[in-house]
């Protein structure tokens, strides 16, 4: 009876460590952002490309924009040539969402000032689990698309 308990501990031992080793396998998103632009604006509208990597075994999403050049930032996708607003967007786990022109991208609408090419423009990141990232965009010229050099 006694060897029964203690093989039953023991296995109820090894049950609650694979548990919560299986638990502690689930790492948190790790996000860093590289590649961020800001094409000279020639309106009161802007767009601004980047792309956020997560090196984290946990996917996240990007639900929000915010900076001190608009108070209408926006996110938006382009599928089949049509531009719409979105809530969010995924970053997958051990992976990337890339904001590229012709595709999804940070729209800043009714700019309060025309960024000059040489300037740099504050974003902030905000994701549905890691905390906030604040990014400077450099404001390159109006035709710049770093995929095509």
């Amino acid at each position: 009876m006694n060897r029964r308990r203690t093989a039953l501990a023991g296995v109820l031992a090894l049950t609650a460590g694979l548990t919560l080793a299986g638990c502690s396998s689930d790492s948190e998103p790790e996000l860093t952002v590289v590649d961020a632009f800001m094409p000279q604006p020639v309106s009161d509208m802007a767009a601004g490309f980047l792309v956020v990597q997560n090196s984290g075994g946990t996917a996240d999403r990007l639900t929000s924009v915010t900076s001190p050049l608009s108070d209408d930032v926006t996110i938006h996708e382009t599928k089949n040539q049509k531009m719409r607003e979105v809530s969010s967007f995924e970053v997958p786990a051990n992976g990337e969402l890339d904001l590229e022109r012709g595709g999804s991208h940070i729209m800043f609408m009714r700019l309060k000032q025309k960024p000059e090419q040489g300037e740099k423009v504050s974003v902030e990141l905000h994701f549905e689990k890691a905390g906030p990232i604040t990014v400077d965009l450099p404001v390159k010229e109006t035709t710049y698309n770093p995929k095509k050099q």
